[in-house]
């Protein structure tokens, strides 16, 4: 085909074409576009993605709000991996500054989507239905019917019409009436234009409002919230002050008058082991911890607290985390003077409870002593001479002790850890390389210490017993949280799920009955129905409007 003779596709001189000049964005267009990639869904959800991703850390590595004994032991085994990971704020994962960057993203892209969501679902909550299209037979979901007096029915268009609309506002639908005048090719006609389902619209605002909700009273309420973590050993008490917590953790807007006055007592604890299977034998099966609890004004309740039966007192919820063995050892000097006693909680390295404790005995003897002790409810020797202990329960106790001499370095003020021992200055007295035998002792047994440093006791604390049942008191530790988002996040994942289910399962659809009267004195009616997305029940829908809305007209049927 021959072109006109000034015809050019533009690459015969290209020098001669226009130059594109973009226009520059600005400060105003910059932030315009940064907050308009913000406040999009799809960063929504990649933030809602990136936070579950950042809290994985925080349970593959112990957390110093709620278990500080946990991060000191992790020091201890990891000298060199450990400091990069406080850096990183691995051990505070849920207060550390890229966790808390990404939260508060979230919350704000979570703003902007919804917000405007909701004024554009309040301005459609309050328009009218849609005009009824001209050409409903264009749908995919369209009948007609034709009704005259074969068939039963006297009526016109109107009087079809206003069956319809009783019909669908039974139904749910919200309505509108609309006429249209005759036109060239289109004879006059009446409708109804219904619609339903903004439910599903609301139940999506109610899910994203409510995780809103759930992120702002996590956030905020959990500032005037703390948790503390306490040993007691079975006798001990506990009183609710910053000073009697072994380790605490507050919120940033923690009060102390937020601690209310009571002190709570241990005064058992049970364990209750498998002895009926043997393919079980030894396993727990319950632990109970007795407890006492004393108000401000005195009064005394009992109560108990179990593994998945925290104890609420107080306005604190306290949990029963772990347990062990807290051996009796009592330390004389040479004289026979008590220069150490007390029940030390040992901390239990198995399921069969063989535990490690430090005793440190800084004054009273020539020299400070610090005693490494293994403890084995049910004693078993192995082959290299070592024991183990094979049953949790207390059927044959031993205790052994490594004895070090020399400085505590606990002069200097630096805290040390009530789990540990610092060798660095101390020799070792007994076991190891030094050809003594560690101490072994047995309940109500007592020995002498090398050097002729005085002498070393393990109390019996039931000397009553034939067996050795009671002879060792046990230890029980408690997590303790005042939480004040309990209710908020409650209410917030009850509307999360009646909001999520909502916008799953409502459809939302558009219907219309459209009925002109016809030369012959009949009736011609004609339905049609649209989905506003995934609706596989409209054409369903539409046939039982059809179907209800005839025998509403009087349509005789066979």
């Amino acid at each position: 085909m021959r072109r006109p003779s000034d015809y050019t596709d533009g690459h015969d001189e290209p020098e001669k074409e226009p130059s594109v000049t973009q226009p520059k964005l600005g400060i105003v267009g910059w932030a315009r576009w940064v907050w308009r990639q913000l406040t999009s869904m799809r960063t929504a959800l990649l933030l809602l993605l990136l936070l579950a991703l950042a809290a994985i850390p925080g349970s593959l590595v112990p957390q110093r709000s709620s278990d500080p004994n946990g991060v000191t032991q992790y020091f201890t085994e990891h000298p060199d991996l450990a400091p990069v990971l406080d850096n990183l704020q691995l051990f505070d994962v849920f207060t550390s500054v890229w966790f808390s960057a990404i939260y508060i993203l979230l919350f704000t892209s979570l703003v902007g989507c919804v917000v405007p969501r909701v004024k554009h679902h309040l301005v459609a909550l309050r328009a009218r239905p849609p005009k009824t299209p001209m050409r409903l037979n264009r749908l995919s979901e369209f009948s007609e019917e034709t009704y005259g007096t074969d068939d039963g029915v006297t009526t016109d268009a109107a009087t079809a019409v206003a069956e319809a609309e009783t019909l669908l506002r039974k139904s749910g639908y919200r309505i509108e009436r609309y006429e249209r005048a005759a036109t060239r090719g289109q004879p006059a006609s009446v409708s109804v234009s219904a619609e339903r389902g903004y439910l599903r619209e609301t139940g999506n605002l109610v899910f994203h409002s409510a995780l809103l909700l759930i992120l702002l009273v996590v956030g905020i309420g959990g500032g005037f919230g703390y948790s503390g973590q306490r040993v007691l050993v079975e006798g001990q008490s506990f009183v609710n002050v910053l000073g009697d917590y072994d380790s605490f953790s507050p919120g940033r807007f923690f009060s102390d008058s937020q601690l209310t006055p009571y002190s709570m007592k241990l005064d058992e604890f049970d364990a209750t082991y498998e002895t009926k299977n043997l393919g079980a034998y030894g396993q727990p099966i319950d632990f109970a911890a007795t407890v006492t609890t004393t108000d401000s004004d005195g009064t005394k309740e009992q109560h108990t607290v179990k593994v998945n039966d925290p104890l609420r007192y107080g306005s604190n919820d306290m949990y029963l985390l772990g347990n062990g063995y807290a051996p009796t050892i009592t330390v004389k000097d040479p004289e026979g003077k008590v220069v150490f006693t007390d029940s030390v909680p040992f901390l239990p390295q198995d399921n069969n409870l063989t535990s490690v404790g430090v005793v440190k005995v800084p004054d009273g003897l020539k020299d400070q002593i610090g005693l490494v002790g293994f403890f084995y409810p049910t004693a078993y020797p192995l082959e290299n001479g070592a024991y183990t202990s094979t049953y949790a329960d207390l059927t044959y106790p031993l205790l052994t002790l490594n004895v070090y001499e020399g400085d505590l370095g606990i002069d200097g003020g630096i805290p040390k850890s009530v789990y540990a021992l610092d060798t660095d200055d101390m020799t070792q007295l007994t076991g190891g390389d030094t050809d003594v035998e560690s101490i072994e002792l047995m309940p109500g047994q007592s020995t002498e210490l090398p050097n002729g440093l005085g002498t070393v006791e393990f109390v019996n604390e039931n000397p009553g017993q034939k067996d050795f049942a009671g002879s060792v008191k046990r230890f029980a530790s408690f997590d303790i949280h005042h939480d004040q988002t309990q209710l908020g996040v409650a209410i917030g994942a009850v509307l999360v799920l009646l909001g999520l289910l909502t916008s799953l399962f409502v459809p939302r659809r558009r219907v219309w009955v459209k009925a002109r009267d016809n030369e012959d004195g009949t009736v011609t009616v004609e339905y049609a129905g649209l989905a506003r997305g995934e609706d596989p029940t409209l054409a369903d829908a539409v046939d039982a409007i059809a179907y209800r809305h005839g025998t509403a007209l009087g349509v005789t049927r066979e």
